[in-house]
Parts: C-alpha cells; sequence; structure tokens
C-alpha cells in the first residue's frame, strides 16, 4: 500500500516498493470529472507542475513532485457498458482488480493481463503493463478510446475513429499528455482459463521456446540464478468449469511459503549473500507441477507481498533468450546477490508510438531484488546488456535511459513530441523523470 501523511505545509508520499518519496505541496482528491477539469484549469493558470500518482507500484520517478499531486481513486468505477460491441469505459482511477470484478459481473473480460492487479487502469496503461502471449496484445492496446484532461482544462477525447495518431501517442505516455479521467477498453466474453505450472530444464526451455510460445495463448517462464530449473507457466482458454485451488492450499502456497517464508529468506540472504546459490539450488528443488482452472483474471494475477523494486526491458524477440542467457552468466559470474528469480514474457507487436513492442515481436526480461537490498550496480551491469540489443526500458521500472538514447529506439519519436507540444506547450505535466526520459 502507498501512504499519505501530514508533513507541516507539504504531505509525504511513498511509492509501494518503500524506495520513492516525494514531499507534494498538495495532494488532490477529486471525486468527479469536474473538480479534475477545474483542479487543472487552476494549476496551469498559477504555473503549477502536475503529476498523477495510480497505485504506487511503478519503480520510477514517474508520480514524483514537489508541487501538485494529483489521486484519482476518487474516479473509480464502470461508466457505461455495451454489450453488443464490447466496449466498456471506466474511470481513470479505477483498480484493475476492480474493474476485473466489474468486467466478470458484466459477462465480459480482457483478453490479456499483466500479473498485478493493484494498478489503476490510467497508470497501468500510461507504463505499457503488458502481460504475456505470441499473438496477445498488451494493455494499452485493448484501449479503444481516452478521455483526457489536457493543460487548457479541456476534455479531450482520443479515439480511433478520429484518425489513429493522437490516440497512438495517448495510449502510452506516461503521464505526460494530461491526466486520463476515462478509458473505454476493448472487452472480449467472459472466459476461463486453464493454468499449469511446469518445472522443466532451463536448456529444454530455451531450445523449445518458440515451440511451447505457439503452443501456448500465454506463456512465461521463470528462473532462479544459479539454478537449472525453469518454471513455465502455461495458461489456455478452456470450456471447462472452475476448479481452483481450495482456499487453505492458496493461503499455504501463497500467502505463508511463497510471500512469508520467502520474504523472512531474502532478508535473511541481505546478511549472508554467499548463501543465496546454494539457496536458490534448494529452493527450485521445490518447484513442482500443478494446474488449475478458474475465471481469466484470478489466473493471469499472481498474489504478491514481497516488497521489490524491478527492472525490466523489452528486447527483439530473435535476440530475447539471447540476452537472458548473458544476464545468467553474468550473475553468475560477478556472483551477483541476487536471489529472486529472473521472468520471461513474450508479446506481439502493437502501434502506441511509445510502446516499449512498438511494431516488434518481443520477448521481455525483468530481474527483480528485495526492497531491502542494494540493486543499483548489478542492474546497471545487466542494463548494459539490454542495451546492446536495441532493448526498450519499460516505463515504469528501473532504468538509466535517458531522452537521447530512448528516442534512436522509437521510430514515431519526434511524431509523439509533436503530440506533446500540441496537448502541453507549457508543460504543466511533467516532472524530473520525464524531463530525463522525454526531454524538456
Amino acid at each position: 500500500m502507498t501512504s499519505v501523511i501530514s508533513a507541516g505545509k507539504t504531505e509525504t508520499w511513498t511509492n509501494w516498493a518503500g524506495d520513492r518519496t516525494c514531499h507534494p505541496q498538495a495532494i488532490e482528491r477529486p471525486t468527479s470529472r469536474g473538480q479534475l477539469v477545474d483542479l487543472i484549469g487552476r494549476s496551469a493558470a498559477s504555473d503549477r507542475q502536475v503529476t498523477v500518482r495510480g497505485s504506487g507500484h511503478s519503480f520510477t520517478g514517474a508520480p514524483l513532485t514537489d508541487d501538485v499531486m494529483v489521486d484519482l481513486s476518487g474516479l473509480s468505477g464502470v461508466i457505461d457498458a455495451d454489450l453488443d460491441s464490447g466496449l466498456v469505459k471506466v474511470m481513470g482511477g479505477t483498480v484493475l482488480a476492480d474493474a476485473n470484478r466489474e468486467l466478470d459481473r458484466l459477462g465480459r473480460a480482457l483478453i490479456n493481463l499483466g500479473d498485478i492487479d493493484r494498478q489503476t487502469v490510467a497508470g497501468a496503461i500510461s507504463t505499457g503493463t503488458h502481460g504475456t502471449g505470441e499473438t496477445m496484445p498488451n494493455l494499452p492496446a485493448q484501449v479503444a478510446a481516452l478521455d483526457i484532461v489536457t493543460a487548457d482544462g479541456e476534455v479531450r477525447t482520443f479515439t480511433e475513429d478520429d484518425g489513429d495518431e493522437m490516440i497512438r501517442a495517448a495510449r502510452v505516455a506516461v503521464g505526460s499528455l494530461g491526466v486520463i479521467s476515462a478509458v473505454t477498453l476493448r472487452t472480449a466474453p467472459a472466459f476461463n482459463l486453464h493454468r499449469e505450472d511446469v518445472p522443466i530444464p532451463l536448456d529444454q526451455v530455451l531450445s523449445d521456446f518458440d515451440e511451447l510460445a505457439a503452443a501456448n495463448r500465454h506463456f512465461e517462464f521463470f528462473v532462479f540464478p544459479y539454478t537449472e530449473t525453469a518454471l513455465t507457466l502455461r495458461r489456455n482458454p478452456t470450456d471447462r468449469p472452475p476448479a481452483p485451488r481450495s482456499g487453505v492450499e492458496r493461503f499455504i502456497s501463497d500467502r505463508v511459503i511463497e510471500n512469508g517464508i520467502g520474504d523472512l529468506a531474502l532478508r535473511g540472504l541481505k546478511r549472508v549473500p554467499d548463501l543465496i546459490p546454494r539457496v536458490a539450488r534448494f529452493s527450485s528443488r521445490f518447484m513442482t507441477q500443478s494446474e488449475q482452472i478458474d475465471t481469466a483474471h484470478r489466473l493471469f494475477v499472481n498474489y504478491r507481498t514481497i516488497r521489490f523494486t524491478e527492472m525490466e526491458y523489452c528486447l527483439p524477440r530473435e535476440h530475447g533468450l539471447e540476452a537472458l542467457t548473458r544476464v545468467l552468466d553474468l550473475v553468475r559470474e560477478e556472483k551477483m546477490p541476487m536471489g529472486m528469480p529472473i521472468e520471461c514474457r513474450v508479446l506481439a507487436p502493437d502501434d502506441a508510438m511509445l510502446s516499449m513492442s512498438y511494431e516488434r515481436s518481443s520477448i521481455y526480461v525483468a530481474v527483480h531484488q528485495h526492497a531491502t537490498a542494494e540493486w543499483r550496480p548489478w542492474f546497471e551491469q545487466i542494463e548494459q546488456i539490454f542495451t546492446e540489443y536495441q532493448g526498450r526500458p519499460h516505463w515504469g521500472k528501473r532504468h538509466t535511459r535517458t531522452a537521447a538514447e530512448l528516442a534512436e529506439l522509437y521510430p514515431e519519436w519526434d511524431s509523439f513530441q509533436k503530440v506533446r507540444d500540441e496537448l502541453d506547450p507549457d508543460r504543466v505535466f511533467t516532472n524530473e523523470y520525464l524531463r530525463e526520459v522525454l526531454g524538456e
């Protein structure tokens, strides 16, 4: 959970991981679109800079400010649903978990989701949240229209019907174009997923990756550094009735073992990092095959309470596994004290101007480090490998890339900047992070 506490004339805001803090002059909490429009108009007229906080799951400085922070939690819920077209409009501050439950109640679902559902819809879209599957779109690509309050205090609606340039810029904009007040999502009829967790040798996963990705609509795998076994996750639509794990099984597996004992182990290993390889190899022996069937949104998501920081890069598919192998080798060679698993996912191309998967089939590789442990020197060495393959960093996760470097990675970078200049010429919606990654 994020926290907000009084601190004299300012307030203190901390993200979910506990490693990003700022002191806004004000945290504004509008409860209607009218209030939001008035707030943006007043802030722009007073030369105030505005950032929007989501639920705090970004590991970057995207929400940080010493000026005006906007909390959209008061703008939540479904606005409209057209069950014939499958278009469902939700307010921007809706948490994904709540959106998924409401969609399920309507008999609808999103066809692809990430493995965390604590983000707001607006925040998840803005940073390019993706999920997995070689034919699957990321979350922004499931957006049919966006309502954005721009710097002039007006509400602009961008749809695919209005020509594709504005919405292709707005789908992934890291909060730089305005405040997303509402999102129209393209949904499918609700469906169940069959999830299979299958541990197999890492070498086999790497050699059979294309076949595994093609055989499963949603495919990914995890591997602990210093080990030779990967846990593959295979999710496929099914007509079979739900057969979820029991409450007791979920409690023991998710809360007690994976998160409770896992968290204690990672805290302890920070004091004795030399034990990490041995503990990782020991832990990998307990990867077991399992399966379950449940409503799709429940099986996309993993229960997590371990606080960590993360770096994730999107790589051209043809280079992704080679980069991953080099990362695993580097961790071993440098004896890096990294005890959390590395995650590998695959995704289809899309056309949002600043989407990490813009116009290329991609493999995403994510590295994690416990929130109490040092991460910077290890992430920076690993990042050097990703950059050799034209990797694009996840907009919501750790990286050190600058605007000048990122401009070389996105063919429509200049087109995005033109949209930004049109919608926010005075840079009302900026902060130190956006100046670093998008420029002045």
